[in-house]
């Protein structure tokens, strides 16, 4: 299985390769985090998150082309109060997809250990 836990904070990235236990963290050349929103530039933020899963499967040992594409939880840990839009929620899927996801889920709460991310992406 190739799954990734996403952590997002401002302008940060913490990945954890769920079957590899490697974990990274990542920041991107340009802010993607915003006065207003944790995902103010899409664009930097897709990079940087598209770059930090490429990372995370080639020091994972795992050919990229050989290696399925991830399942994976984007958490953002900040900027939260009173839930997420459905935009929000929306932003944080194609960020996912975007970074070569094939099955994705938003979670907003506490912090999850290895088998609440596996369980939440089998539901």
């Amino acid at each position: 299985m190739n799954t990734v836990y996403v952590r997002v904070s401002k302008n940060q990235f913490q990945l954890r390769h769920i079957d590899s236990k490697i974990e990274i963290v990542v920041t991107p050349t340009h802010p993607f985090t915003t006065e207003r929103l944790l995902v103010g530039d899409f664009q930097s933020a897709q990079q940087t998150l598209k770059n930090a899963v490429k990372q995370l499967t080639r020091d994972s040992g795992r050919n990229r082309f050989l290696s399925p594409s991830p399942k994976m939880v984007v958490h953002p840990i900040e900027m939260t109060e009173g839930g997420l839009s459905t935009i929000e929620e929306r932003v944080f899927l194609e960020l996912a997809h975007g970074a070569g996801a094939y099955k994705a889920k938003v979670w907003v709460g506490f912090m999850l250990n290895d088998a609440e991310v596996s369980a939440l992406l089998n539901t």
